[in-house]
């Protein structure tokens, strides 16, 4: 995977935005881009929608590629994804954001221990508020990150999803687009 990532900067900088929103069984999944690098994927059956803003221009031939990667993922046939991704962020937010990428499919790790991996072992707060802001779930997994006790702790898609996503990659269901 690909990632480019950068500061906050205006949208219209790195062009007209295009989304396109996907079923998909862990709800309606908002798409956000700009025509070469994803740059959101947000739960919009979640507790926290994303607005589609008025200015961005809706593209599903945009998000073909995304759309047959995930639907892979769903039905337990990938576990990597190959895609460009753009996550804007303050650097911490963006340190926090690439060490999820580093946590293997099938695999948990508690906000501790990614506060340690990144070099902040007091930051398990700070890395819980950086997870929680990822602007592209599912493909940069921050439902992989767990209490330091094994439960299943705060995921803006709700736990019901977290639960489902980590039974996916253990082998434990088979889901479909």
């Amino acid at each position: 995977m690909s990632i480019s990532t950068t500061e906050q900067i205006p949208p219209t900088a790195a062009g007209t935005l295009q989304y396109t929103l996907l079923d998909s069984p862990i709800g309606e999944l908002l798409l956000l881009g700009d025509g070469q690098t994803l740059h959101g994927l947000y739960m919009q059956d979640a507790p926290r929608p994303k607005p589609i803003a008025p200015e961005w221009k809706r593209s599903e031939a945009a998000f073909a590629g995304v759309s047959a990667q995930l639907g892979e993922y769903f039905a337990g046939r990938r576990t990597v994804f190959e895609l460009q991704l753009t996550m804007r962020g303050s650097r911490f937010e963006r340190r926090v954001w690439r060490a999820l990428q580093d946590i293997p499919y099938g695999a948990t790790l508690s906000y501790g221990e990614l506060a340690r991996r990144i070099g902040q072992p007091t930051a398990a707060r700070a890395v819980g508020l950086a997870n929680g802001r990822n602007p592209i779930s599912v493909i940069v997994p921050c439902h992989r990150v767990i209490g330091a006790n094994g439960t299943l702790t705060g995921y803006g898609g709700g736990l019901e999803r977290k639960r489902t996503l980590l039974e996916l990659e253990g082998g434990q269901a088979r889901l479909g687009l």
